[in-house]
């Protein structure tokens, strides 16, 4: 995703005087289906067996909204070094975000964190944790505890 968005930004940076605003969106998807693609390539090449456990997870970039709407929202209206650093930036957040998910995930899914056993053995895997479903029970539970610390700290500001 980071590669995707950074390498999107520039392009739509460049490209942005010279695309028609009737098929902006179009040309928005196929750049962003390029680079996504060759992340697909890449990720291939460097690793059969992570490929295949990605599956069609990669593809799924290229309707990413976050994607589409940044090129739409920041790049096709600034500069090619705002646009660039705006990719890095909206990247590197959004990856922390799938980290977190992530991670959440793996200790809750497995006991584990990068293969390192964090219970003892008697540990009972969450194995709803592994399946898709599971990153949108993580998803929900950050929303709650985000939720839940935003409206604390109202409370304690207005009271």
């Amino acid at each position: 995703t980071l590669f995707v968005l950074v390498m999107s930004n520039i392009v739509v940076s460049l490209l942005r005087n010279f695309i028609p605003k009737q098929v902006r969106i179009a040309t928005y998807i196929l750049i962003i289906a390029t680079f996504v693609t060759v992340v697909d390539y890449v990720i291939q090449a460097i690793s059969l067996e992570l490929h295949k456990a990605l599956g069609a997870f990669i593809s799924l970039i290229v309707v990413n909204c976050l994607i589409l709407g940044r090129a739409e929202a920041f790049a096709s209206k600034n500069t090619l070094g705002r646009s660039m650093l705006d990719g890095l930036g909206m990247g590197i957040g959004f990856t922390f975000a799938l980290f977190c998910l992530g991670a959440v995930r793996e200790v809750l899914g497995s006991g584990s964190l990068f293969y390192i056993p964090l219970f003892h053995e008697g540990f009972q895997d969450w194995v709803v944790m592994i399946l898709p479903s599971g990153g949108f029970f993580t998803l929900a539970g950050w929303l709650l505890l985000f939720n839940w610390l935003k409206q604390r700290r109202e409370r304690e500001v207005a009271g």
